[in-house]
């Protein structure tokens, strides 16, 4: 089909259609596995004609060299959620961090709090319509696209056509960039027997016919092969991993139970391989919805048995959750967590969940910590927390006194690390003294 198909929108190369970028102008570029590394090569590439230009975006794979040093006072990166590829930047202050929950971003376009000039994203072929599909990540991209002044496209024929909200007619489009290259891929994270024995104690928790938010790392993949002997699950969830194909094909997860979207597995993105792209290609069992859809807490606590699983690097002995820093700097983000824990638990029989191994450093350090590291975000709230799970257990905190969270989170604890936050708990007189006790 030939890529003008009577429509606006014009072929050209990279360098060509990013010609329109200008100084001052504000970017969005399209995440995860559908960042569109192309456009975004050709961008950096006109650094030198190009001051204060900001680039916003969540996740994306590949390098992110707009956030090297020579390039300040050309790019200035706005991150929602870091990843590997811009958190040094940040955290030298070359580049910024904006704490903000998924399901609240397109809100900040809509409004005008955050207008765009540009999008850089990367769709499939059109249709004979004239649509193409966003594939593998819709999540905010839509909404920016509705917003933008200016659209570029790399049109890859490797993209997959998703089913859902994922089509945009080529009149919206201003350039495309023809290409045709492999997606970027993130491969699976290898699991541990650690992971394992956290993961063991989560599927726990699992009923059949449950609604799941899945995720990604080293625990989420080890969940994946822990529910083998489930029934009848679902997914509503922001993300898909690879591991979701091998329940899907063997009918461990097929909807039949949810009462929200029956048997869809409805997401904003994937994030995985070119198995999963292929997978997903055509596959109306998917339905990709905008990020500010999937992620509302009054959507996801329609699924009735929604469990949802969130990692965290720190847990203070009161049950506060620290996700998106060490200590002032910032490392990942609010992401999903929050709006799936309100929604879990304001769902019927939901469990929402928050997942980590009990400790960092090879061992060395406890992440059931006395009180979170100074400067350190709370992403979720000792009120929002249900349930504390790690390789030793689980803990349930909600509703509980500051001494039956104290006492459930020392338990699950790593036992070299016990004596200690049992001593802070009494010295914070969070427990009774025992010691004291017996000498008087």
């Amino acid at each position: 089909m030939s890529m003008n198909n009577g429509h606006r929108a014009a072929r050209m190369s990279a360098a060509q259609a990013l010609e329109a970028v200008r100084s001052g102008d504000r970017v969005w570029i399209q995440s995860g596995c559908g960042t569109p590394s192309i456009l975004v090569n050709a961008l950096v590439a006109r650094a030198a004609e190009l001051r204060d230009v900001e680039i916003i975006h969540m996740m994306t794979l590949g390098s992110a060299d707009y956030t090297k040093p020579e390039y300040e006072g050309h790019f200035r990166h706005r991150g929602l959620f870091l990843g590997a590829n811009v958190r040094e930047a940040v955290v030298a202050g070359r580049a910024d961090y904006t704490p903000i929950f998924l399901s609240e971003i397109e809100g900040l376009m809509e409004s005008g709090a955050m207008p765009l000039d540009v999008v850089l994203m990367q769709v499939s072929p059109p249709d004979a319509h004239g649509y193409v599909s966003l594939g593998t990540t819709v999540d905010c991209t839509l909404t920016a696209v509705r917003c933008a002044k200016m659209v570029i496209a790399e049109v890859n024929d490797q993209m997959p056509r998703t089913h859902g909200d994922t089509f945009i007619h080529m009149s919206r489009i201003s350039a495309m960039v023809e290409t045709s290259r492999p997606l970027l891929e993130l491969n699976t994270e290898s699991f541990t027997e650690l992971h394992m024995r956290v993961a063991r104690h989560v599927a726990s928790l699992i009923p059949d016919g449950a609604t799941l938010q899945t995720g990604i790392g080293g625990i989420s993949e080890a969940v994946l092969q822990c529910l083998e002997d489930k029934r009848d699950l679902g997914i509503h969830s922001e993300m898909c991993p690879d591991g979701v194909i091998d329940l899907i094909e063997s009918g461990v997860i097929n909807g039949e139970r949810k009462s929200l979207h029956r048997r869809k597995a409805v997401l904003a993105f994937v994030l995985g391989t070119r198995r999963l792209f292929e997978f997903i290609h055509e596959n109306a069992s998917f339905e990709f919805r905008l990020i500010s859809y999937t992620n509302d807490p009054f959507v996801v606590a329609q699924n009735d048995r929604m469990v949802a699983i969130n990692s965290a690097l720190q847990v203070d002995l009161t049950g506060q959750v620290c996700s998106d820093s060490l200590g002032t700097k910032p490392y990942s983000g609010f992401g999903g967590q929050l709006d799936f824990i309100r929604g879990a638990a304001r769902s019927r029989g939901g469990v929402p969940i928050i997942a980590l191994p009990s400790t960092a450093v090879s061992g060395a350090v406890s992440r059931i910590v006395p009180m979170l590291e100074p400067g350190a975000g709370v992403v979720t709230s000792r009120a929002d927390v249900h349930y504390v799970v790690t390789e030793h257990g689980i803990a349930y905190l909600h509703g509980k006194t500051l001494r039956e969270r104290a006492q459930a989170l020392i338990a699950i604890a790593d036992p070299q690390f016990q004596g200690e936050l049992e001593d802070f708990a009494m010295r914070s007189h969070y427990l009774e003294n025992k010691r004291a006790a017996v000498l008087a």
